[in-house]
């Protein structure tokens, strides 16, 4: 009689073996929709994570999440690094994951003890973030013009990229964030814009003079013309709209993705001469220069929408210009 508290063998039916771990992955993710109300773009990150351990265990032959001992994920996050080369940070946020799941399946009863109790997280090292110039800043974001535009560009998109620049850079907003701005998130009167940000927590953050300009355009311009092409297209298929209300549309006229975000940008940092430029610089850039012009950290904090004021303080590196005409100004034997 097999002993019962001894592991599970590993099986030699890998199609089997992933369908089991898929069925877990997928109740999970279950569990962060219903019962957690974790945002999509969340629940999506999590997934690819475990995606990836899948994988893994599947290629190991192991069962399910019972037979999946310490050392298995040990090796999984050594590999992350190693084979795949991910970075510190990454490899930290696929082991939170990990536990998270392994804690779940623990509550429910599928397992009967969590295998990532004695796992250690990567020592995470301070990346200081990449910024750009305010003369780079300017390349950037003046790259998208009729001189630049393609030939065929008859909806005008070059005038949507710079208002969605020149609005990621003016108010700090995220990738996923600018797909998400709805046109009732634009607030004309105050020149503001109502930003739905990780976790789902609104801020509002101002619009500067260019950005409320160019995003005006758009809307006026280009906007209606996108929107009219995503109706035509759904009456014709007898379904609804596509357009969701969001401000920033494909040429097709749906809501632009976090991906096609990330291809304009570098597009247009390849036309400015610039590299290593992604979504996340203009969001850089926006804190750094605040912080250089004298923002107070704690409304910097405010603006980007960080819960801990930690995360914020990576940007007090960047500009030491001002210590030195700060303690000038402040310290009485200076």
């Amino acid at each position: 009689m097999p002993d019962p508290s001894a592991p599970e063998p590993a099986s030699t039916d890998p199609r089997a073996d992933a369908r089991e771990w898929e069925r877990c992955r997928r109740a999970f993710e279950g569990y962060l929709r219903i019962e957690c109300g974790m945002a999509p773009t969340t629940i999506e990150a999590y997934g690819r994570d475990l995606r990836v351990m899948c994988e893994d265990m599947v290629a190991w032959g192991l069962i399910g999440p019972s037979a999946v001992t310490p050392r298995a994920l040990a090796d999984h996050i050594a590999s992350l690094s190693r084979d795949r080369g991910l970075s510190g940070s990454t490899v930290a946020r696929h082991l939170a994951t990990i536990r998270v799941f392994f804690r779940w399946l623990l509550g429910r009863g599928q397992i009967e003890t969590d295998p990532t109790e004695i796992l250690q997280t990567p020592t995470r090292w301070k990346k200081i973030p990449g910024v750009l110039g305010p003369s780079q800043m300017r390349r950037l974001v003046e790259a998208p013009c009729e001189t630049n535009a393609d030939g065929k560009d008859t909806l005008r998109l070059w005038v949507r990229d710079r208002a969605m620049l020149e609005l990621m850079y003016s108010s700090g907003l995220r990738a996923s964030e600018v797909g998400a701005v709805g046109l009732t998130d634009v607030l004309d009167t105050l020149g503001a814009l109502r930003v739905l940000g990780k976790g789902s927590k609104q801020r509002l953050v101002p619009m500067g003079e260019p950005a409320q300009a160019w995003l005006g355009r758009y809307l006026d311009e280009c906007r209606p013309a996108l929107a009219s092409r995503a109706a035509d297209r759904a009456a014709a298929q007898g379904r609804s709209p596509t357009d969701g209300g969001r401000v920033f549309l494909t040429k097709t006229g749906r809501p632009i993705e976090r991906v096609r975000v990330w291809q304009i940008v570098k597009k247009y940092a390849s036309i400015a001469g610039l590299s290593g430029v992604h979504p996340h610089t203009l969001r850089h850039s926006f804190a750094t220069h605040l912080l250089a012009g004298g923002a107070d950290l704690r409304v910097v904090q405010e603006l980007l929408g960080h819960s801990d004021i930690t995360t914020t303080q990576i940007y007090t590196h960047v500009d030491r210009s001002q210590l030195k005409s700060v303690h000038e100004r402040f310290h009485p034997r200076a």
